[in-house]
């Protein structure tokens, strides 16, 4: 069965211009390099750029498919990435479940989402020591 996303490759008529983005401007560490293809490691998952034949220009539907990226402090993050030029399509909004979202795109016009996951605090009945259920 299926376990989790190992990687999401996101195909492109410019390799170079797409890893000068996520490398140069995102900042994403480089796992490895080759011609036509980089993997950026984001822990357990790869985000990949590579060349395809059949891809040209910017993408022609841009919120089919939405990378989220992770991040603790979405403000920070915001504002250094607008300092870079990256021109927002939404500035962070905190969503109704509590987490907080900021959307733009890349060069080739791909949705991209900082996501920062709401802070998560501890059910009452769930600490070190939760209460005895147990009757004397």
């Amino acid at each position: 069965m299926i376990q989790s996303v190992a990687g999401v490759t996101i195909w492109t008529d410019s390799v170079d211009r797409l890893r000068d983005f996520y490398h140069g401007v995102l900042k994403l560490p480089t796992h490895s390099t080759r011609p036509n293809f980089v993997a950026f490691d984001l822990g357990s998952v790869r985000l990949n750029v590579g060349l395809h034949s059949r891809v040209e220009g910017r993408t022609r539907d841009p919120y089919r498919v939405m990378v989220n990226l992770g991040v603790t402090d979405i403000h920070r993050v915001h504002e250094a990435l607008a300092a870079q030029g990256v021109t927002f399509i939404r500035a962070p909004e905190r969503e109704h479940w509590g987490g907080w979202v900021a959307t733009f795109s890349d060069p080739d016009g791909n949705i991209l989402q900082l996501l920062q996951q709401p802070a998560r605090t501890p059910s009452p009945d769930c600490g070190p020591n939760p209460p005895s259920t147990a009757t004397k």
